[in-house]
């Protein structure tokens, strides 16, 4: 049983000076970053449970009750807008924290996640994960440094996606999602990096703003250049470094 400090609930502490769980560029996702009495912990008030594929984790609109840690496979976050359509706002993966809107008062979710493989998880009901955080203040700078993280990276490609082309954007997406990857399987050999998270097409062109045959077109133009590899349902990073340069290149005047 977890015992409770004084921590006021819902407030998160200051800082230490040497807190090693706060976020560094090493940062591996939310499970990953607690010490082994944290992650023992953290079992002990939390349910296993498994997701087909496709199956929802949780629904924008629904009132928050629980948080789940992603231990194996792939989701997707979306919104859906006032016209009904689906919109791709991150993918989430082994060690992440999704649903966390549980944690952050009474309100409802703001996006529904979805699996997008099937997927193992541990379910911990909102109390039990505050009633957690209250045992182990310093989980509390994770949290935060979750929630940050995730804005900045939002803000950092929705500029890079005002500025840049549609097949630049699709190259800024893809060597986003090579390094989220490869962080979890290893390159090949050659350097290749399989895109993990088994997104098509049409999920592609939603998360950037675009139709599917931009996508199919992007695609064809990066094969063309050598960066990227593609088959069903798959698509392989052959050079990180050039399909980072291609994304930050100026496209030629009148070209999307």
């Amino acid at each position: 049983m977890i015992e409770r400090n004084s921590q006021p609930r819902g407030t998160p502490p200051a800082a230490a000076p040497h807190d090693n769980t706060a976020a560094d560029s090493s940062w591996d996702g939310f499970w990953n970053a607690l010490d082994d009495t944290q992650r023992t912990a953290l079992r002990q008030v939390a349910r296993p449970r498994g997701y087909a594929s496709r199956a929802p984790l949780c629904y924008q609109g629904e009132e928050s009750d629980h948080i789940i840690i992603i231990k194996d496979g792939w989701a997707k976050v979306t919104s859906t807008t006032e016209d009904g359509h689906d919109v791709v706002l991150a993918v989430r993966g082994p060690g992440d924290l999704v649903c966390e809107s549980a944690v952050l008062g009474s309100r409802r979710r703001s996006a529904t996640v979805t699996a997008l493989s099937p997927l193992s998880a541990l379910v911990v009901p909102a109390a039990r994960f505050t009633a957690f955080l209250d045992a182990y203040p310093r989980v509390w700078m994770l949290v935060s440094s979750t929630l940050v993280r995730r804005q900045d990276d939002a803000d950092r490609r929705l500029q890079a996606h005002v500025s840049a082309k549609g097949t630049q954007r699709l190259a800024l997406l893809l060597a986003d999602l090579a390094e989220l990857s490869a962080k979890r399987c290893p390159p090949s050999r050659d350097g290749s990096i399989d895109i993990a998270p088994p997104l098509s097409q049409e999920e592609l062109g939603s998360w950037m703003d675009a139709s599917r045959e931009t996508v199919a077109r992007a695609l064809s133009d990066l094969r063309g250049h050598g960066l990227v590899r593609t088959g069903w349902r798959r698509i392989t990073v052959v050079d990180l470094s050039g399909l980072r340069e291609f994304a930050h290149t100026p496209a030629p005047s009148g070209t999307h």
